[in-house]
């Protein structure tokens, strides 16, 4: 993997050293050295020095002061940068997706899906450049005018994770922009070389137009970046992609001083099968869901309940499929399941298992680590009111849980404390309504005879109870 990283990184711009930040320029960081491995074979992709806490003040310093100067330049005039942004993310797709495989893991079809999905916002993002529209009132008072007008914030800060590490950057930079925000984005330690590219694809556009320091990076440690973002006044508002506990604690000091935050965290997302469902869809969505991104994603389909006349031929047809998963390189096109994005994350799931096991769940499929980082995604036989149904394990685990009505089914689904994606697969129009109304689903995202993974352009992604309330793109 080393030598085909390095050719393709080469034909991106980047060498072997790379520097760990970027304001209005690349900064030689003064930071510990990273090394980026890929978790297909564990080589070494390349190594790049981090940012330190005064490399973090320059980023921060350069976007705030060009802060000013990019919120006045018009907003449809800031949409055709985006544009120009969107149409070298094109030219680069390919590239720029197989370095998110081989740096991420997922399948390079998914890696470059993701390329694509910031293609897809991009496009989105300029058309809101010219729909930036506020309101206009009657006002009470006799020859008074009254209307709202939304103006940018300042220079917003953006941390993103691992395992979509550069569609959701999108999702909020490239809205931020149009918007007349810049950006500072603390991208995760475990995918820095897909940021790096990313930066170096983006900032040429912007400084062809003189508009260098608009979108800024700093790839650094919590203690150095991190924690100083949360307390940083000059970023009035931080969006964070992560875990529920995390993002408790982004929440806890950006309000203390009265910061604004973004948050989508945790999933833990569920499917409802009725009796009258069409099997093999459910068998398809489940499948897709459950295993994609190796259950990497914050939409992956993480418990199935399935009413008792379908239970048994649900279950078949799912084990059935799963012993037909090509598990492997990612870069071959016939993979379907690439590997966890590290030897910590094989563990977190074999210890889950552990625990599902002692909680009184059966394993009725896989769930064996192979080599490596490479796992058998897993099939368990649960029933609801399991206290560990309720806990997010970020790995291919699907429950199976049977149900008698349809209550009971939209019961158990909603009884656990995330709220992010939902399906329900019917032919009944009467349960569709029920699971999309004050009745259903307590999830930001309820799909009826879809799966609950994915995003759709221009809907507002997020969720409810712990997975933050945040809305993006």
């Amino acid at each position: 993997m080393a030598t085909q990283a390095a050719e393709i990184l080469k034909r991106l711009g980047i060498e072997s050293e790379n520097p760990g930040a970027y304001s209005d320029e690349w900064i030689d960081c003064a930071g510990e050295e990273l090394e980026s491995r890929s978790p297909i074979d564990g080589s070494l992709l390349g190594t790049l020095r981090m940012a330190d806490s005064e490399d973090y003040n320059d980023v921060v310093y350069k976007a705030s002061k060009m802060f000013p100067k990019w919120r006045m330049v018009p907003a449809p005039q800031r949409g055709q940068i985006v544009r120009e942004i969107g149409e070298e993310l094109r030219k680069h797709k390919n590239d720029l997706g197989a370095i998110v495989t081989l740096e991420m893991g997922k399948i390079l079809s998914e890696g470059r899906g993701e390329v694509q999905e910031m293609i897809d916002i991009a496009d989105f993002a300029v058309g809101l450049s010219r729909q930036l529209h506020g309101s206009t009132m009657h006002s009470e008072r006799p020859l008074h005018r009254m209307y709202e007008q939304w103006h940018p914030l300042g220079a917003i800060g953006l941390i993103t994770a691992f395992n979509f590490p550069v569609a959701v950057w999108s999702w909020n930079a490239l809205i931020a922009l149009v918007c007349g925000d810049c950006v500072v984005w603390k991208p995760s330690l475990k995918t820095p070389l897909t940021a790096i590219a990313t930066q170096r694809i983006c900032a040429k556009v912007l400084e062809k137009h003189g508009f260098a320091g608009v979108l800024t990076l700093v790839i650094g440690k919590n203690e150095e970046v991190g924690e100083r973002m949360l307390i940083d006044k000059r970023l009035p508002l931080i969006s964070f992609t992560g875990s529920t506990a995390i993002g408790k604690r982004v929440s806890e000091i950006v309000s203390e001083r009265l910061g604004r935050t973004l948050l989508e965290l945790g999933g833990n997302n569920g499917v409802v099968a009725m009796d009258d469902a069409n099997v093999d869809m459910v068998v398809r969505a489940a499948l897709f869901g459950a295993v994609g991104t190796a259950g990497q994603r914050c939409t992956s389909t993480r418990r199935l309940f399935v009413q008792k006349g379908i239970a048994q031929a649900v279950t078949e047809k799912l084990v059935a499929a799963y012993e037909r998963l090509r598990i492997g390189n990612p870069m071959e096109s016939d993979t379907l399941v690439g590997p966890l994005i590290d030897e910590d994350a094989v563990k977190m799931m074999m210890d889950g298992l552990d625990r599902i096991r002692e909680a009184g769940a059966t394993v009725i499929h896989g769930g064996e680590k192979i080599e490596g980082c490479y796992v058998k995604p897993a099939i368990v036989k649960a029933v609801a009111g399991l206290k560990i149904l309720k806990e997010e394990i970020f790995a291919p685990i699907l429950y199976i849980v049977e149900f008698d009505h349809l209550q009971d089914g939209i019961l158990a689904h909603n009884n656990v404390p995330q709220g992010l994606s939902s399906s329900m697969f019917t032919s009944s129009v009467a349960s569709a309504e029920t699971f999309l109304s004050h009745a259903g689903s307590d999830c930001g995202i309820a799909n009826i005879n879809l799966g609950t993974s994915g995003a759709e352009i221009g809907g507002a992604f997020g969720g409810e109870k712990d997975t933050g309330g945040g809305r993006e793109s």
